[in-house]
C-alpha cells in the first residue's frame, strides 16, 4: 500500500473534480480573511507624513485622545478614543520651550476658518469673493516653518491682515485697502497689511493647495480663533548641529510636567491632520470587528466544505481500512490532502485579498473618511496568518469528518459509507445546544437593554445563533425537511421524491443550507440595521423640525445670522445651531466606555428653541437650558444612568471636562442631537465657531437668502439623509462582502454535492425516470434548501434586529419590502442554477 502522502497525491490526481470545492472554500477565505487582516494592520500602523510642520523637527501638542481605564494590575485595560476636536495647549508653553537648550525658536500655531463678509461690507471696505466664502487663517509667526514670504507690504499688526496672492489677485485687494472678515469674536474691518506667496507647507492639509489664506498678528490671532491663550501646536526649530532627537529630548525636559506631548517624524504629520485618529478607528472597525465576524464565517463554510468532501469519500475510506489501512495511515491520508490543497489556495486567495483591501481602502478614501496622505499597509503577517488559517481549518475539518471513519472497524465503516449516519456526534450536539441557549439568553438581555449595550449583545446573538446552526446542521435539516417537506407531498411524484431526499441525507442538506444562512443572516443585519436606524431617525427629524425655515452653509453661518434673520418681517424665532460632539462616559465597571454624542449648541433661550424644534420632552422643561444645564436623548440617559436633576460628566469637543446638570429628557435624540446645550459653554472648545444651522418661525425665504441656502423642514431632512451615505455604503459593502463570499461557498457546495450524485442519478434514470423527472426533482430540493436557508437566516436576523432597534430607536426593524425580496430571490435562485446547471450536464451522460 502507498504510504499516506502517496494515496493523497494520487487522489488529488485522480479526482481533481472532488478536492475543487474544498479548494474554491479555502480560497475564498484566504482572500476575505486577507483583505481584513490588511485593513487591520494598517488601522495600527496608519501614519501620515508632516506638510505643514515638515520644516520643524519637533512639535509640541495637547493629546489628541481620552482614555478610558478599567481594571487594575494585570488586569488593567487602557481604550483609546479620539476627541472629536482638536485638544489645545497653552500658548504660554511656547516661552519655555524656546528656553531649552538646542532650540533656535518655538513658534505657537493657529489654523482656524474665517468668513468673507463681502454681503455685508460697509463703504469703503472691499469683499472678498472666495470660493465657499472661507478662507483658513494662521498667525504670520507660522512664516518661519512654512516658507511663507512677503510680496508686497509688511507683516500685519493688530488690526490688519496679510492675503495670499490668489486671494488678494481675485478680489483686486491691494495694500491699505479695507476687507471685512468675521472671526469667532465677532465682525470687523482689517487693513490689507500685505499680500504673501504661500511656501509648499504653508497651507493645512484639509484646505489644500488652492484654498483662500489670511494671515493674522500673532498676539491676535488666538482671539481670533476664540481661544484666547491657547495654540493648536507649537512648532520647535533647532539651532544649527542640534538633530531631531536631542531636541526633543531637550524639550520634554523643559514641557515636563505640562501635560504637552513632544513628537517628530511621522508623528508631527497626526498634529496637523486630527482626521487620523478617526481613520484608524474606522480601518480598525473593519479590520477588526468586521474582520473577526468574516473570520468566523470563512472558518465555519470552509469547515464545512471540507468535511463535505471528507464524508463524500467515506467509502473509499471504508474501502481502504478493508484492505488493511490502519486508523493512522487514514488520518495521515486525510492530513495529507490538507497540506497539499490548503497552503496552494490560501496563497492564490491571498491575491484578489490584496486586490480587495486596496479597493477597499481608496473606496473610503474617496468618501473621506481616511486622508489621502495615508497608504495601506501590507505586509506578510495577515497573509500569513490568512494561509494558516485555511490550513488549520481544513486539517481540523479533516480530521473531525474522518475520526470515525478512520476508528471504526472495517466492516461497519462500509456499512456506514452506504447510509448516511442519522446521530450527530455528543460533543458537537452539546455545543450546538449551549450556542442556542447562549444566543436565547442574549437576545432576552438585549430586549432588556438599551443603545450601546442593545447593539452589543445583539452582535452576540447573531454570532451564537450561527455557531448553532451550524453545529446543530444535520438536526436542523432533518427538522425542516419534515417541515418544509410537507408540502411538497401533494405536489407531484418528484416533489415527494425530493423530499425524503433531503430527509434522509440530513447531513447533505445541513452542508447546503449553512452558507445561505450565513449569507441571509449576516447581509440582512447588516443592511437591514442601517435602514431602521435612518427610517426612524428621518422619521423624528421630520417630526422635530417645526421650523418654516431652515438655513444652512457649508462654510458656517455669519456670526450675526440669528439676529439678522430676527430683524426680518414677520419672524417669530430664530435660533441658531452648533452642531458637534461630545464624549459621555457609559457603563460601569470593565464595561465603562466613551460613547460619541451628537450635540446642538443652541443661540437662544430654551423657549425659543421650542418654537422651531421639538424634541418630544418627556422629563423636565427646555426652559431651565443655560449655563451648565443641557438636556439629553432618553437613550443617552438609559445608558449613563443619568435623569433629570443629576450631573452627567462628559468631555466637550476639545476633551474638556464638565459635568453640567440635566434638565429635561427627550425622545427624538436619534434624528436632532443626543445632547442639546447652550452654545456659549461650546465656544473656545471646537474649531469653527460658526453656526451649522438657523431655524426660523416665520417670515419669507427671499429675506433669509443672503444668509444661506434656504430650504424647508422637508428638504433639510432630505439633505440630512444624504450625507448618511458613508454608514449606508459601508454598512452594504461589509454586507456585499460577507454575502458574496457565502453565496460563492453556496453555489460551491451544492454544484460538489451534485457532481457526488452521479450514481443516485444515474440509478434513477435506469428505474425509468425521465432526465425532465430528475431535473425537476433536484429543483425541488433546491426549492426547499433555499427556503429552509432564507427562513433560518431571517430567523436570526430578527432575533437581532428587533431587541437591538427597540433598544436604540424605540422601534422595531424597517425592512423595505422590495430589498428584503431581491435577498430571498437571490438565495433561492442562485440554489436553482447551481443544482440544475451541473445537474444538466450529468444527465447528458447515458446511465
Amino acid at each position: 500500500m502507498r504510504r499516506p502522502n502517496g494515496l493523497a497525491r494520487e487522489a488529488v490526481r485522480f479526482k481533481p473534480a472532488s478536492f475543487a470545492g474544498t479548494f474554491l472554500a479555502l480560497l475564498m477565505s484566504a482572500l476575505i480573511v486577507s483583505a481584513c487582516g490588511i485593513l487591520l494592520e494598517t488601522s495600527l500602523r496608519a501614519s501620515v507624513p508632516p506638510e505643514r510642520y515638515a520644516k520643524a523637527p519637533v512639535v509640541v501638542a495637547a493629546d489628541q485622545y481620552e482614555y478610558v481605564v478599567t481594571g487594575s494590575g494585570e488586569d488593567r485595560e487602557e481604550e483609546a478614543v479620539p476627541l472629536p476636536d482638536t485638544a489645545r495647549v497653552d500658548a504660554g508653553l511656547a516661552a519655555r520651550t524656546a528656553e531649552a537648550p538646542g532650540v533656535a525658536t518655538a513658534v505657537p500655531d493657529f489654523t482656524f476658518p474665517v468668513r468673507a463678509a463681502h454681503e455685508s461690507a460697509g463703504p469703503g471696505a472691499r469683499g472678498l469673493p472666495v470660493p465657499g466664502g472661507a478662507l483658513t487663517a494662521h498667525g504670520w509667526g507660522s512664516h518661519t516653518f512654512t516658507g511663507t514670504a512677503l510680496t508686497a507690504g509688511s507683516a500685519p499688526r493688530k488690526g490688519e491682515v496679510v492675503l495670499d496672492a490668489g486671494t488678494a489677485r481675485a478680489a483686486k485687494a491691494a495694500v491699505g485697502d479695507i476687507v471685512v472678515l468675521q472671526t469667532a469674536a465677532g465682525q470687523q474691518d482689517f487693513r490689507v497689511a500685505g499680500v504673501a506667496r504661500a511656501g509648499s507647507e504653508g497651507t493645512a492639509r484639509n484646505t489644500g493647495a488652492a484654498g483662500a489664506l489670511a494671515w493674522f498678528a500673532d498676539a491676535q490671532v488666538p482671539t481670533l480663533a476664540g481661544h484666547p491663550g491657547k495654540a493648536d501646536a507649537i512648532a520647535v526649530l533647532a539651532e544649527r548641529g542640534t538633530d531631531a532627537d536631542t531636541l526633543a529630548a531637550s524639550v520634554r525636559k523643559a514641557l515636563a510636567g505640562s501635560g504637552a506631548q513632544v513628537h517628530t517624524g511621522d508623528d508631527r504629520g497626526a498634529v496637523e491632520d486630527p482626521g487620523l485618529g478617526y481613520a484608524k478607528e474606522t480601518l480598525f472597525g473593519i479590520g477588526g470587528s468586521f474582520g473577526g465576524i468574516a473570520a468566523v464565517v470563512a472558518i465555519l463554510t470552509a469547515a464545512g466544505t471540507v468535511a463535505l468532501s471528507v464524508s463524500q469519500r467515506a467509502r473509499e475510506f471504508a474501502l481502504l481500512r478493508a484492505i488493511g489501512a490502519t486508523p493512522r495511515q487514514v488520518r495521515r491520508a486525510v492530513a495529507s490532502e490538507a497540506l497539499l490543497v490548503a497552503p496552494l489556495a490560501g496563497i492564490i486567495g491571498c491575491l484578489p485579498g490584496i486586490g480587495l483591501a486596496h479597493w477597499w481602502f481608496g473606496q473610503l478614501q474617496d468618501r473621506g473618511a481616511i486622508p489621502q496622505a495615508v497608504d495601506p499597509h501590507v505586509s506578510g503577517l495577515p497573509l500569513l496568518a490568512a494561509v494558516g488559517m485555511g490550513l488549520l481549518t481544513a486539517l481540523a475539518a479533516g480530521w473531525t469528518a474522518g475520526r470515525r471513519p478512520a476508528k471504526i472497524k472495517p466492516g461497519q465503516a462500509l456499512a456506514e459509507a452506504s447510509v448516511e449516519r442519522l446521530r450527530p456526534g455528543l460533543i458537537r450536539t452539546a455545543l450546538g445546544i449551549g450556542a442556542l441557549v447562549g444566543g436565547g439568553f442574549l437576545t432576552g438581555l438585549s430586549a432588556s437593554s438599551t443603545g450601546g449595550d442593545a447593539a452589543g449583545a445583539a452582535l452576540g446573538v447573531v454570532m451564537l445563533l450561527m455557531f448553532a446552526v451550524a453545529l446543530l446542521g444535520p438536526l436542523v435539516a432533518r427538522l425542516c425537511a419534515g417541515l418544509f417537506g410537507l408540502p411538497l407531498r401533494g405536489a407531484g411524484p418528484a416533489a415527494r421524491l425530493a423530499a425524503a431526499n433531503s430527509r434522509t441525507n440530513a447531513r447533505r442538506l445541513a452542508s447546503a443550507i449553512t452558507p445561505i444562512v450565513l449569507a441571509m443572516a449576516f447581509a440582512s443585519t447588516l443592511v437591514f440595521m442601517h435602514t431602521s436606524e435612518t427610517h426612524a431617525a428621518d422619521k423624528q427629524l421630520r417630526a422635530g423640525v417645526t421650523a418654516d425655515h431652515v438655513v444652512t452653509d457649508p462654510a458656517g453661518l455669519p456670526v450675526d445670522a440669528p439676529a439678522r434673520a430676527a430683524r426680518a418681517p414677520g419672524v417669530e424665532a430664530a435660533v441658531g445651531l452648533l452642531n458637534t460632539q461630545v464624549l459621555v462616559p457609559v457603563g460601569s465597571g470593565e464595561f465603562t466606555s466613551l460613547q460619541g454624542a451628537a450635540v446642538q449648541g443652541v443661540t437662544g433661550s430654551g423657549a425659543e428653541l421650542a418654537k422651531v424644534q421639538d424634541l418630544d420632552v418627556r422629563e423636565g422643561s427646555l426652559r431651565r437650558l443655560g449655563k451648565g444645564r443641557i438636556a439629553i436623548d432618553k437613550t443617552l440617559a438609559d445608558s449613563a444612568d443619568a435623569g433629570v436633576g443629576d450631573r452627567l460628566p462628559l468631555y466637550l469637543p476639545d476633551g474638556t471636562e464638565a459635568s453640567p446638570e440635566i434638565v429635561a429628557v427627550y425622545g427624538r435624540g436619534l434624528g436632532l442631537a443626543t445632547v442639546t446645550m447652550d452654545r456659549a459653554s461650546l465656544a473656545g472648545h471646537v474649531t469653527s465657531g460658526f453656526d451649522s444651522t438657523l431655524l426660523v418661525k416665520g417670515g419669507s425665504e427671499k429675506s433669509l437668502t443672503a444668509l444661506g441656502k434656504v430650504t424647508d423642514a422637508s428638504g433639510y431632512a432630505t439633505e440630512q439623509n444624504l450625507e448618511a451615505e458613508l454608514g449606508a455604503w459601508s454598512n452594504n459593502t461589509m454586507a456585499a462582502v460577507l454575502g458574496g463570499f457565502a453565496a460563492i461557498v453556496t453555489v460551491n457546495t451544492l454544484v460538489m454535492t451534485v457532481l457526488d450524485r452521479r450514481r443516485e442519478l444515474g440509478t434513477l434514470r435506469l428505474v425509468g425516470s425521465t432526465r425532465r423527472q430528475v431535473l425537476t426533482m433536484l429543483s425541488w430540493e433546491s426549492l426547499l434548501v433555499s427556503a429552509v436557508g432564507v427562513v433560518l437566516g431571517s430567523a436570526i436576523a430578527a432575533a437581532t434586529l428587533i431587541p437591538m432597534m427597540r433598544g436604540t430607536t424605540g422601534e422595531g426593524p424597517y425592512v423595505p419590502p422590495l430589498l428584503y425580496g431581491s435577498f430571498a430571490a437571490a438565495g433561492v435562485g442562485l440554489a436553482l442554477l447551481a443544482v440544475t446547471l451541473p445537474a444538466r450536464a450529468v444527465l447528458r451522460r447515458r446511465p
